[in-house]
């Protein structure tokens, strides 16, 4: 599913338009993403909790030229699903 099919599924199950649909898509992915931004954690009961996690500085290896380069640390978003959208997908 893509964006725009998600966009469709919401304005299929609500009373919004199309157009309404994807601007409250939009709308929740900037207010997740401004969260992540500043560090804070979002939780959503019954989906899961985004969030970032901190990846640490390492040594990796270029694949082409088989050279050695210092991969730098980074702030990673990450995604950590709920216990009832974990059993919806089991069963």
């Amino acid at each position: 599913m893509n964006k725009k099919e998600l966009s469709d599924a919401i304005a299929s199950s609500t009373d919004l338009t199309g157009t309404q649909a994807t601007a409250a898509l939009d709308a929740a992915v900037e207010a997740i993403s401004a969260e992540l931004k500043k560090g804070e954690k979002v939780t959503i009961a019954g989906f899961g909790t985004f969030e970032t996690r901190q990846r640490a500085a390492r040594t990796g290896r270029n694949p082409q030229t088989g050279e050695t380069m210092q991969i730098s640390a980074s702030t990673t978003p990450a995604f950590k699903p709920a216990a009832g959208l974990k059993r919806a997908v089991d069963s």
